[in-house]
């Protein structure tokens, strides 16, 4: 009987070990997402510095900048939908400040303003350089005229003509009649490490359970 019982006990010991191990895996990784989070928090509200020279997402991402400029060309328009206001777009235009071209996300605008003339006229902006990893090539769209799909700074940059740098408005001074500012937190970076651990300790449980019910099988065809 005990050698029917091995193949059952060993099967069950390793699933057991490799599903907690997992799950196990996930908290440090919980613990080292959060401490990122962390960090990225106390990088997004630090005291804004001047653009750089040459801003990079390597050392550069998140950074607080304030600028002064204006608006300038068109306007593209990211789809999607934010909380509390419904479907709308971000709106990206290139901003001319101190002889240089940059991108400038100003914000959401609700889909019933999305042809409402928005003034590009002089103002502050103090926001966070950002380099967004929003695009998929296997399910992001490709862009239609101005209606983009994911904020995909390169390609945005070379449409407008400016230099591959995003400034992410958390405030604009005069604000921007019909635009939202949307600027970058913690909350935009995905932290679901604890329900994976959950997952993976949940089914350590239920191979507990179905290797269980195997040793009981077994055995009670033995005494039958």
């Amino acid at each position: 009987m005990l050698r029917r019982l091995y193949f059952p006990l060993i099967l069950g010991a390793a699933g057991i070990t490799m599903l907690v191990a997992l799950g196990v895996w996930q908290l440090q990784r919980l613990a080292w997402k959060e401490a990122l989070l962390a960090e990225i928090d106390s990088r997004i509200y630090a005291v804004p510095e001047l653009l750089p020279v040459n801003p990079s997402p390597e050392h550069h991402n998140f950074l607080p900048v304030r600028a002064e400029g204006i608006p300038v060309g068109r306007e593209l328009l990211v789809l999607l939908s934010r909380r509390g206001f419904g479907p709308g777009f971000r709106s990206i235009t290139a901003f001319e400040t101190e002889g240089r071209l940059v991108l400038l996300d100003r914000g959401f605008v609700p889909e019933g303003l999305r042809n409402q003339d928005r003034a590009n006229n002089g103002i502050v902006v103090v926001g966070n350089l950002h380099w967004p990893r929003e695009f998929d090539r296997l399910f992001t769209p490709e862009p239609e005229e101005n209606l983009w799909f994911a904020r995909r700074v390169p390609e945005m940059a070379a449409e407008l003509g400016t230099e591959p740098v995003l400034i992410v408005s958390r405030e604009t001074n005069p604000p921007v009649d019909g635009v939202y500012p949307w600027p970058v937190n913690g909350t935009d970076i995905p932290n679901n490490h604890l329900q994976y651990a959950i997952t993976w300790f949940a089914l350590a449980v239920a191979w507990i359970g179905m290797t269980a019910f195997w040793l009981w099988r077994i055995s009670r065809s033995q005494q039958s």
